[in-house]
């Protein structure tokens, strides 16, 4: 059987209240599976929705056998917290079979992703800002949690940066550390790894501090792993850093806005991503509407501008990069629609190729399965 490009999408199902205190609601019926053809830039629906709760972040094993999802919730079996789930991938049809279902000890989990040796799940819950662990069995199903660790802390946004809101988490090249972007508390945590155990474990260089208010959401390493670009939701900029591996610190090259200056609309940040061959990074923007693309320098790891494209539609959250290289995927989670758009590879320009409608989109993954 040949390969083909499936795309998985997370939906909010049921009424959610943001971290800005708006209520937003979930027209979704859960994950949704689509076919993704890389010659057109069209997504066809294949199969039933996969019913699940607010499944608002998803990935995938490095085997492809396994999906990972968040259910974003405030509150589960009668306990203040969310939950993450596990799916079997059937190798032949794609469709998914719930294995089972584990509280996160947080509520609001955001993001979920698996740690480079396939060995653990990593789920982090935005509102109560916290970070857990999950051992993963041999059949895809999850252990009950083998490390959580909650943060603390403050900054200066009243409204949005009371306590800690820990958003996501991604890994170093070999896994040794592992990053948490805290829009509350204005850090990027950093952790040291123990896969053996399933812990994180705190680093000599416990955090990297960003600029007050600036709100920190997602981040992406480039340059073979020398640079990390981190996405600041809060003050709607991109701060560039440079790695340091030996200890784990961070140190600030530059700094950089998603959205023209002087633009009237209040802009969140939503996600980030650089194309596969490095040279191109972008970034959604949500209230402008829009994708700011960056240039990569390869030498110095700066950005300079390329454009700013119009997200066609309302609120672009998650977006990916598909498996070719060749298209940018995105969310548009209050115009329920998801737009493709082609990456011109010469100048990393974004082209409409297409839209397809999807309620309440907020997560998109593709994979060659």
């Amino acid at each position: 059987m040949s390969k083909k490009i499936y795309a998985y999408i997370g939906t909010y199902t049921q009424p959610i209240r943001f971290g800005t205190g708006q209520i937003l609601n979930g027209k979704g019926n859960g994950i949704y599976r689509f076919l993704f053809n890389p010659e057109t830039g069209m997504l066809v629906q294949d199969g039933e929705v996969t019913e699940a709760i607010n499944p608002s972040y998803l990935t995938m094993d490095k085997s492809g056998r396994f999906l990972y999802a968040v259910n974003e919730l405030k509150e589960y079996q009668g306990q203040a917290s969310g939950s993450v789930s596990a799916y079997r991938v059937d190798p032949e049809t794609h469709t998914l079979t719930l294995l089972n279902t584990q509280p996160t000890g947080g509520t609001d989990p955001c993001h979920v992703i698996v740690n480079p040796q396939n060995t653990h799940v990593f789920v982090s819950n935005f509102m109560s800002g916290s970070v857990c662990v999950f051992p993963i069995a041999e059949d895809g199903s999850l252990g009950q949690k083998s490390c959580f660790i909650q943060h603390s802390g403050s900054s200066v946004n009243p409204a949005r940066q009371s306590s800690p809101h820990a958003h996501s988490l991604i890994f170093d090249e070999q896994g040794q550390r592992a990053f948490v972007p805290d829009l509350g508390i204005d850090k990027l945590m950093i952790y040291r790894t123990d896969f053996v155990g399933g812990k994180l474990l705190t680093n000599e260089v416990p955090f990297f501090k960003t600029q007050p208010g600036a709100g920190p959401r997602h981040c992406v390493f480039g340059g073979n792993y020398r640079y990390c670009y981190l996405i600041n939701e809060l003050d709607s900029s991109i701060s560039v850093l440079a790695y340091n591996s030996s200890d784990g610190s961070f140190r600030e090259l530059q700094k950089i806005p998603t959205v023209p200056e002087g633009s009237a609309c209040d802009n969140t940040c939503a996600d980030v991503h650089i194309s596969p061959d490095g040279r191109f990074l972008y970034g959604s923007n949500r209230g402008h509407n829009s994708i700011i693309a960056y240039a990569v320098d390869q030498k110095s790891g700066q950005l300079s501008y390329v454009d700013i494209t119009p997200s066609g539609g309302e609120i672009p959250r998650n977006f990916t990069i598909d498996p070719t290289g060749s298209y940018a995927l995105v969310c548009n989670q209050d115009s329920d629609n998801i737009v493709a758009f082609r990456i011109n590879k010469e100048t990393g320009r974004l082209s409409k190729v297409s839209e397809t409608a999807v309620p309440t989109p907020v997560c998109i993954k593709t994979y060659w399965l």
